[in-house]
Protein backbone atom coordinates (compact mmCIF):
# COMPACT_ATOMS: atom_id res chain seq x y z
CA UNK A 1 0.00 0.00 0.00
CA UNK A 2 1.69 2.98 -0.96
CA UNK A 3 2.12 6.09 1.57
CA UNK A 4 0.06 9.54 1.72
CA UNK A 5 3.69 10.73 1.13
CA UNK A 6 4.16 8.98 -1.93
CA UNK A 7 0.29 9.92 -3.28
CA UNK A 8 1.57 13.84 -2.66
CA UNK A 9 4.66 13.46 -4.38
CA UNK A 10 2.86 12.06 -7.21
CA UNK A 11 0.52 14.65 -6.95
CA UNK A 12 2.66 17.32 -6.73
CA UNK A 13 4.71 15.77 -9.67
CA UNK A 14 1.76 15.90 -11.77
CA UNK A 15 1.22 19.19 -11.30
CA UNK A 16 4.59 20.13 -11.88
CA UNK A 17 4.38 18.52 -15.42
CA UNK A 18 1.13 20.53 -16.05
CA UNK A 19 2.18 23.58 -14.97
CA UNK A 20 5.68 23.17 -17.29
CA UNK A 21 3.44 21.57 -20.31
CA UNK A 22 1.40 25.53 -20.47
CA UNK A 23 4.53 27.57 -20.35
CA UNK A 24 5.51 25.41 -22.90
CA UNK A 25 2.45 26.40 -24.74
CA UNK A 26 3.08 29.66 -24.05
CA UNK A 27 5.30 30.24 -26.64
CA UNK A 28 8.81 28.92 -28.10
CA UNK A 29 10.66 32.14 -26.66
CA UNK A 30 9.49 31.79 -23.56
CA UNK A 31 10.14 27.76 -23.40
CA UNK A 32 13.24 28.13 -24.66
CA UNK A 33 14.57 31.10 -22.41
CA UNK A 34 12.87 30.40 -18.68
CA UNK A 35 12.60 33.20 -17.04
CA UNK A 36 15.46 32.97 -14.45
CA UNK A 37 15.24 36.26 -13.22
CA UNK A 38 12.09 35.98 -11.83
CA UNK A 39 13.09 32.94 -10.25
CA UNK A 40 16.11 34.98 -8.99
CA UNK A 41 13.94 37.59 -7.52
CA UNK A 42 11.11 35.79 -5.88
CA UNK A 43 13.86 34.11 -3.85
CA UNK A 44 15.45 36.98 -2.62
CA UNK A 45 11.66 38.17 -1.91
CA UNK A 46 11.55 34.97 0.12
CA UNK A 47 14.78 35.94 2.06
CA UNK A 48 14.45 39.22 2.58
CA UNK A 49 11.07 37.84 4.53
CA UNK A 50 12.38 35.27 6.26
CA UNK A 51 10.88 32.64 4.70
CA UNK A 52 13.06 30.74 2.95
CA UNK A 53 14.52 27.79 4.29
CA UNK A 54 10.50 26.85 5.83
CA UNK A 55 9.52 27.12 2.09
CA UNK A 56 12.16 24.94 0.22
CA UNK A 57 11.55 22.52 3.73
CA UNK A 58 7.64 23.04 3.47
CA UNK A 59 6.07 24.58 0.75
CA UNK A 60 4.14 27.97 0.75
CA UNK A 61 0.63 28.42 1.98
CA UNK A 62 -1.08 30.34 -0.56
CA UNK A 63 -2.36 32.63 1.61
CA UNK A 64 0.97 33.33 2.44
CA UNK A 65 2.04 33.75 -1.08
CA UNK A 66 -1.07 36.13 -1.33
CA UNK A 67 0.17 38.40 1.17
CA UNK A 68 3.62 38.70 -0.35
CA UNK A 69 1.21 39.88 -3.49
CA UNK A 70 1.05 37.06 -5.24
CA UNK A 71 -2.30 36.89 -7.17
CA UNK A 72 -3.70 34.56 -9.68
CA UNK A 73 -3.10 35.07 -13.37
CA UNK A 74 -6.44 35.96 -15.23
CA UNK A 75 -7.53 32.71 -16.85
CA UNK A 76 -5.68 30.25 -14.70
CA UNK A 77 -7.37 27.34 -13.31
CA UNK A 78 -5.31 26.65 -9.48
CA UNK A 79 -8.08 24.07 -8.29
CA UNK A 80 -5.12 21.69 -8.88
CA UNK A 81 -2.63 22.97 -7.58
CA UNK A 82 -1.25 21.77 -3.55
CA UNK A 83 -1.25 24.51 -1.03
CA UNK A 84 1.11 24.11 0.65
CA UNK A 85 2.58 24.78 -2.96
CA UNK A 86 5.98 22.58 -3.26
CA UNK A 87 9.34 25.01 -3.27
CA UNK A 88 10.35 23.00 -6.64
CA UNK A 89 6.83 23.89 -8.12
CA UNK A 90 7.15 26.98 -6.70
CA UNK A 91 10.04 27.84 -8.95
CA UNK A 92 9.06 26.04 -12.28
CA UNK A 93 6.18 27.90 -11.97
CA UNK A 94 8.47 31.78 -11.69
CA UNK A 95 10.54 30.09 -14.59
CA UNK A 96 7.45 29.55 -16.87
CA UNK A 97 7.38 33.63 -17.03
CA UNK A 98 4.40 34.56 -19.21
CA UNK A 99 2.73 31.11 -18.81
CA UNK A 100 2.99 30.90 -14.95
CA UNK A 101 -0.56 30.15 -13.05
CA UNK A 102 1.09 32.87 -10.73
CA UNK A 103 1.21 36.20 -11.34
CA UNK A 104 4.59 37.64 -8.95
CA UNK A 105 4.72 41.57 -8.43
CA UNK A 106 9.15 41.12 -8.04
CA UNK A 107 8.65 39.69 -12.00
Amino acid sequence: MRSLTTFRRIGSLSIAAALLSIAALAGPASAATPDVGCMQAGIKTLQSARLLDDVARDGIAIETAVALGVTVRPGADISGVPNPIPFSLLLADHRAGDGSAFAYPWC
